[in-house]
């Protein structure tokens, strides 16, 4: 199975976070391929630039390669499924994993339950937001 991760799962796993549980855990190490979107990146640099999240981009950006992950670039083929996603959710960057994770075929693992309405390809493994 090839996934992709969710920004707070990323977070959550590079920090060594228990919010991230045995479930999560699996399913990551039981994939074939993780991949963390480029987006994830653009996410957590805005965010820390609002002083929402402390973090360094660039250590995180690193991290990916570290843990035997591969970044998903944002390719303009990922924005067409947005046109079609409807407004569920209104954060832009979980409709963007959704609609990478839709173009790629891959499994988004998520911690937001409220995602799931969007694709069968959404799998809430941690938390609950």
């Amino acid at each position: 199975m090839r996934v992709l991760l969710d920004t707070h799962l990323f977070l959550w796993l590079v920090a060594g976070d228990s919010r991230l549980n045995k479930t999560a855990r699996a399913a990551i190490r039981e994939a074939s391929e993780v991949f963390i979107s480029s987006a994830t990146v653009w996410e957590i640099a805005i965010k820390v630039r609002l002083g929402k999240l402390r973090a360094d981009p660039a250590e995180l950006l690193e991290e990916i390669g570290k843990c035997g992950f591969q970044e998903l670039p944002v390719e303009g083929k990922h924005a067409l499924p947005l046109a079609k996603l409807p407004m569920h959710h209104g954060d832009p960057f979980d409709r963007l994993l959704i609609a990478q994770a839709m173009s790629e075929q891959l499994r988004f693992l998520t911690a937001d339950s409220n995602l799931s309405v969007y694709s069968d390809l959404v799998e809430c493994v941690a938390g609950g937001r």
